[in-house]
């Protein structure tokens, strides 16, 4: 009996163990982090990039920004041993941004010449903005490309109530800054409202001195007028 409970116990440990090492792979893909911004403002979003092979490298990640949604500001954030290359396309209908016309916007940003090793990851910043008020997420298709020569496209777009395709593409959920809780320095206006509050303390501190030194003047003029009337008090006194 324990030699058959022994066996049963092995068995089970290999077959949990095979269901590991399945399900892991499957579950590590390219995404965003965070995965969700506010409407109408600027996001620093991490492509985040596994290595999922164990005998090869990621050398290069490619990803391909959403054409129904341009986005005019994309900005890398440096990345220790990697090269960045922005790519900008010409749009088919200009937009107006901040008062200004807008004729182009990035279509791409491709990150190659560093290496994900095996068992690591990677992660690739980006800024941008501004982000669509009109929608409510934007899909980056992303294409991995391995030191074998081998490239995983993740380009599939998830749709709800449907299981994860085999290779879902980045998305980053979009929701309104109340709802996503955004922080005040993600987007232009809240960076000029911070600054007039910042400012709101030197007002009162100059309005508190100005009142502080007008109360030490009229302490002062008291003082000088019960002096006057002690002498002439004095000298009455003394003729007396």
């Amino acid at each position: 009996m324990k030699i058959a409970n022994r066996r049963a116990a092995t068995v089970c440990a290999l077959a949990a163990g095979t269901v590991l090492l399945v399900a892991g792979p499957a579950s590590a893909h390219v995404g965003v982090d965070p995965q969700e911004a506010a409407k109408g403002g600027y996001s620093t979003v991490n492509f985040k990039v596994p290595n999922e092979k164990d005998d090869a490298s990621t050398v290069e990640l490619e990803v391909n920004f959403p054409a129904d949604h341009p986005l005019t500001s994309v900005m890398p954030q440096p990345v220790p041993g990697w090269d960045v290359k922005v790519e900008k396309k010409k749009l088919d209908k200009p937009i107006t941004l901040h008062g200004e016309k807008v004729t182009e916007a990035v279509s791409k940003v491709t990150w190659s010449g560093g290496k994900v090793e095996p068992g690591e990851f990677q992660q690739f910043p980006v800024s941008m903005g501004q982000l669509p008020e009109d929608a409510d997420r934007l899909v980056f298709k992303a294409l991995q490309t391995y030191d074998d020569d081998d490239v995983v496209r993740w380009i599939e777009e998830p749709k709800e109530g449907a299981a994860e395709p085999e290779h879902p593409a980045p998305v980053l959920k979009l929701a309104a800054a109340e709802e996503s809780g955004a922080d005040a320095g993600d987007s232009a206006d809240d960076a000029k409202a911070a600054g007039k509050t910042a400012a709101a303390p030197e007002d009162d501190s100059g309005s508190g001195s100005d009142t502080t030194a007008r109360v030490l003047g009229a302490v002062g003029i008291a003082v000088g007028v019960a002096g006057i009337a002690f002498g002439v008090l004095a000298g009455r006194r003394r003729t007396a």
